[in-house]
């Protein structure tokens, strides 16, 4: 789990990945034929098949949720735009890195509202606001502005932890998926597909970098990789958990971005219950991955999407199941040993 706890404790928002991408080089050079970045930074690997193999495209993101500085209050304070999705309840007394000029330096995330000891009725009613919190350095001004410039990134700071049967830390979306990526491409024995595995960027923000990459590789077949909701905790009724930690990887049927190929689900199925992998079936409400991108582009490519059940999804506290994770290696290993025997027809 080494190398899922550098993946997870790298700062790295949409459009400031490049510590991420020198991790995932690093790594997939030794088993790729080629290996470049795009314009939009994009790390794509490729490892070839057989000669005439059809195209497969994996995509895992590399940003996670985050902020940049947008102001340098008088007193030091940072003010904040942020990047992706944030509740403001999961924001508040979290520890920060605010990735200065030559450091990174430790800071305090809190809300710049009155404490509760001085709040009157009327400020206890007043809902919580991104545009509320500020980042506290504790130094003073004039070194805040020495080694923070506006635009400096600002990321949830938590360390990688095992908790019971599982694993726990920021950024498991996506640096899990991204970690599932490596891992089977590293234990793959035979590819079927020409294989591009992609490193994408700026998946938070719309889907920037998937819809960049796969217009280049202009995939036959697309596969995302992401984490999912877990909501398995009290209070939610069953049929709208999702999907439940321990229960396997999952295999996405539809989210707000695309719908799996129905070829494709089947195939997934298949390979799962021959290899006997644990596995469950996911249809996601609300959210989607980098397939809504790769399925779009140029004439289109039929997608599906594996993802890792995780509660407590865009918090510091991420947790996934670490049989679930080799759950989800194994099916996508199996998927780019055998997956080119998919049936893609849609009639």
């Amino acid at each position: 789990m080494d190398l899922l706890r550098e993946l997870c404790e790298c700062s790295g928002v949409p459009g400031r990945e490049e510590r991420l991408r020198e991790i995932v080089q690093r790594e997939l050079n030794p088993v790729s034929d080629d290996i470049r970045v795009d314009s939009l930074g994009n790390l794509i690997a490729l490892k070839k098949g057989k000669r005439g193999a059809k195209r497969l495209m994996i995509a895992a993101h590399l940003d996670e949720i985050g902020f940049v500085v947008s102001h340098i209050e008088e007193n030091g304070m940072l003010r904040l735009v942020p990047l992706g999705g944030h509740d403001p309840r999961n924001m508040v007394a979290q520890r920060v890195t605010v990735c200065g000029l030559k450091r990174d330096i430790p800071g305090l995330l809190y809300p710049g509202i009155k404490p509760p000891h001085i709040q009157t009725e009327e400020d206890r009613k007043q809902p919580l606001r991104i545009s509320d919190f500020c980042v506290d350095l504790y130094m003073p001004v004039a070194k805040v502005k020495r080694e923070v410039e506006v635009g400096s990134m600002v990321t949830l700071h938590r360390e990688f932890t095992e908790i019971g049967n599982g694993v726990s830390c920021k950024a498991m979306d996506d640096r899990l998926s991204v970690y599932v990526m490596i891992r089977a491409m590293q234990l793959a024995k035979s590819f079927g597909f020409d294989t591009y595995a992609v490193a994408t960027t700026q998946e938070e923000v719309g889907l920037r970098g998937a819809t960049v990459s796969a217009f280049n590789v202009e995939p036959d077949v697309g596969v995302a990789l992401d984490i999912t909701l877990a909501a398995d905790i009290p209070s939610v009724p069953e049929h709208e958990q999702i999907t439940r930690l321990g229960d396997g990887v999952a295999i996405k049927l539809m989210d707000t971005s695309s719908i799996s190929h129905s070829g494709l689900v089947s195939c997934m199925k298949a390979l799962a219950k021959k290899r006997k992998i644990k596995h469950q079936i996911e249809i996601l409400p609300r959210g989607g991955t980098d397939a809504g991108a790769m399925q779009r582009v140029r004439s289109g490519a039929p997608v599906i999407t594996l993802s890792v059940p995780t509660r407590y999804v865009h918090t510091s506290i991420e947790l996934a199941d670490r049989k679930d994770i080799d759950a989800t290696i194994k099916l996508l290993t199996a998927f780019i040993e055998e997956g080119q025997k998919a049936d893609l027809s849609l009639v």
